[in-house]
């Protein structure tokens, strides 16, 4: 799976190009207005067009990244051009269901191979969590599709139940560790630091905070009794965060999309 043509030059979008790029992929965007297409200017990897029909020709898998409200008239142009013997598509719009996709190609092939993805914007730097689920007929490709998007992140094939679950978690939560890095980067500015160094030493102690969760296999709680220590300050500024209701806006943060 080497030509991957991606319609729509949003966040989104040009992020997965971006990635894509640096992982070696041949990348074709598309996007009608062509202002949005000059962020490619220079990126030899990523060939653009106005023209969804061209950008798709030879694509192994075509990546729709458009707002909900244009998906319907993607679809009408590309329907009739795509080779549905070879070529995926992948949709990056959250509210369309696989049930959907299939309904909107169906008049063009009766077994059309589509898959759900849901990045996030990590893409453009390979940290992604990708994941990913499929209808039947493109369940043959969950490895080569894993393969795609394990190039810009970690990857993970999911049942559609726990598609919107996923996005919540790891998409609109990479906008969740922002915040907190923001916020920590006050709190050292408050302590005396430059604000631009405040924040690269946060960055950095989250990066190692993951890279120890992920090597050792130990339970976050675990770790935090690695680090505290009877009436010390790293157990009295857990106390105070959880007293101003840190845990508890985090989960209600994530559960806002079961309302």
């Amino acid at each position: 799976m080497k030509n991957i043509s991606i319609i729509g030059a949003g966040n989104m979008g040009s992020a997965l190009a971006f990635g894509l790029e640096n992982a070696g992929y041949s990348v074709k965007v598309s996007n009608r207005t062509p202002s949005k297409l000059e962020r490619f200017n220079g990126h030899d990897g990523i060939t653009v067009f106005t023209s969804n029909v061209m950008a798709i020709e030879d694509a192994d898998m075509v990546i729709i990244a458009v707002h909900p409200g244009e998906i319907d008239g993607v679809i009408a142009e590309i329907g009739p051009c795509l080779n549905y013997n070879r070529t995926i598509v992948a949709s990056l719009i959250p509210s369309k269901t696989l049930e959907d996709l299939y309904i909107g190609f169906q008049p063009y092939n009766k077994a059309p191979m589509i898959a759900r993805v849901m990045p996030n914007t990590a893409v453009s730097v390979g940290e992604s969590m990708t994941f990913v689920t499929l209808n039947e007929y493109a369940e043959a490709y969950a490895g080569e599709l894993s393969t795609v998007f394990g190039a810009v992140g970690q990857v993970e094939i999911v049942k559609e139940k726990m598609f919107a679950s996923a996005m919540v978690l790891c998409s609109c939560g990479l906008a969740y560790a922002f915040r907190y890095v923001r916020a920590a980067s006050q709190g050292g500015v408050a302590l005396g630091f430059d604000a631009e160094d405040a924040c690269r030493y946060v960055c950095q102690t989250l990066r190692g905070a993951a890279r120890m969760l992920e090597d050792s296999g130990m339970h976050p709680e675990a770790a935090v009794d690695t680090v505290t220590t009877p009436g010390g300050i790293t157990i009295k500024g857990l106390v105070a965060m959880e007293n101003a209701g840190f845990s508890p806006a985090v989960i209600a943060g994530l559960k806002l999309f079961d309302r």
